[in-house]
């Protein structure tokens, strides 16, 4: 009954909410796993990506849609895992009650994260008849959250904001 937290909402708690901190994750965890069905196997997204380029363009060289496809997708796991890996960062930092600093346990934990959620992603794959798994895309979304740490602690570092002095 004495603390003046309960009633002034004005005064800030000593750590935001953790449903806040980590649902933007959670999410994109979901996202992940739907984008992991068959519905987006490669034969899928390449049929229906060639079909309306095609019906906008003209005639396109399969051979030359088919690589490009490729990087597609393999720009879409960098993306993808990249940007969960700074979502799970936004996590563990409001978990350690961590907010204006970089926390480099945090990141830690969430490359951690990162390549579990990769792994599992992969594992998954292997019991879709139209998909694969590879330990060669847990290699590049693990190296995607690690580049995407990289440049946000850098971004960190030339904003200029320090560790705070206990």
């Amino acid at each position: 009954m004495n603390d003046p937290g309960l009633h002034n909402p004005a005064l800030p708690t000593k750590r935001p909410s953790l449903f806040r901190a980590w649902w933007p994750a959670a999410v994109w965890t979901v996202l992940i796993t739907f984008e992991s069905t068959d519905y987006f196997s490669s034969q899928n997204t390449g049929s229906m990506l060639y079909s309306l380029l095609t019906r906008l363009f003209g005639d396109i060289n399969l051979y030359d849609f088919l690589i490009w496809h490729h990087y597609l997708r393999k720009t879409g796991h960098v993306v993808g895992y990249g940007v969960l890996c700074l979502l799970l960062l936004r996590g563990w930092r409001a978990t350690f009650a961590r907010t204006a600093a970089w926390h480099p346990p945090s990141a830690l934990l969430a490359l951690v994260a990162t390549a579990v959620v990769a792994s599992l992603d992969e594992w998954h794959q292997t019991f879709i008849p139209s998909r694969t798994g590879s330990v060669w895309d847990v290699l590049l979304d693990s190296c995607a959250g690690m580049v995407f740490l990289a440049v946000a602690y850098v971004w960190w570092r030339r904003q200029g904001v320090q560790e705070p002095v206990a």
